[in-house]
Parts: structure tokens; C-alpha cells; sequence
């Protein structure tokens, strides 16, 4: 019996291997707050700045910000699109925006062997998340 379930064991993990379910978790992005001030001719709002690095292969989750997004990318090639836009790679210097309605579908690192990091300004409602993943 305990062969038996040693056999199924493995035979259990080379399909998952053949069919790509069996990998390691993709790396994730780092995020680094950077500054948060509150801007006093908009009451109750404030600015956020982060960095976010993406390391080889990294991709965020479906999320929104309920903020307004400005992003600038500082080294590497990042994808980003929100929902009904187009799919954009961007390089050094060049940027993106996201409004506080968009829902943030696809960003992640364009290179599988080399990081990524860029910067992002987020304006909004005063100790709100910076993020909220969507289901």
C-alpha cells in the first residue's frame, strides 16, 4: 500500500512538472515608501510617494490605487495596462498614469534576467492604502 502511494506520489508530480503547475511562487515586487504629505489647499488628501522594484520575472496581482497614479520608470522595462487600455512596455524616462477609477490589470517586469524599478506618485484620500488587490 505504501508503494502504491509513493507511486501515485510521483506520478502526481510529473504531471504537474509536464503541464507547468509544479514551479516556484513568482518573485514579487518590493515596495519602498519614500514620503507621504498632506496637501493643505485639498483637505483630506495627501501625496504618496513610493519605489517600486521589480525583480527578474516579478508581476503584481490585479489591484486599483483610488488614486491618482503617476509613474516614472527609472531602470530595467516594465509592462503595465489598466482595464480597456492598451499594453504598454516602458523604458528609462518614460511614464504612466492611472486615474482613481482604473483597475491596474497588468505590471510586471518585461525581463526574465534583469530588475526593474521605477517610481510612482500617488494623490488621494488621506490615510488610504496605496493599493487594494481586485478578485
Amino acid at each position: 500500500m505504501r508503494h502504491l502511494k509513493n507511486t501515485a506520489l510521483a506520478i502526481a508530480a510529473a504531471l504537474c512538472a509536464l503541464t507547468g503547475e509544479a514551479h516556484a511562487a513568482a518573485p514579487t515586487a518590493i515596495v519602498t515608501p519614500l514620503m507621504t504629505r498632506a496637501l493643505d489647499d485639498y483637505p483630506g488628501k495627501e501625496a504618496t510617494m513610493i519605489t517600486v522594484e521589480y525583480p527578474p520575472g516579478a508581476a503584481d496581482p490585479v489591484h486599483r490605487h483610488h488614486a491618482y497614479a503617476f509613474v516614472y520608470v527609472l531602470e530595467g522595462s516594465i509592462v503595465m495596462q489598466v482595464k480597456g487600455g492598451k499594453e504598454v512596455t516602458l523604458t528609462p524616462g518614460q511614464t504612466f498614469y492611472e486615474s482613481p477609477n482604473d483597475i491596474h490589470t497588468v505590471g510586471r517586469n518585461a525581463s526574465q534576467t534583469k530588475p526593474a524599478k521605477f517610481v510612482v506618485v500617488l494623490l488621494k484620500d488621506k490615510g488610504a492604502p496605496v493599493l487594494t488587490l481586485m478578485k
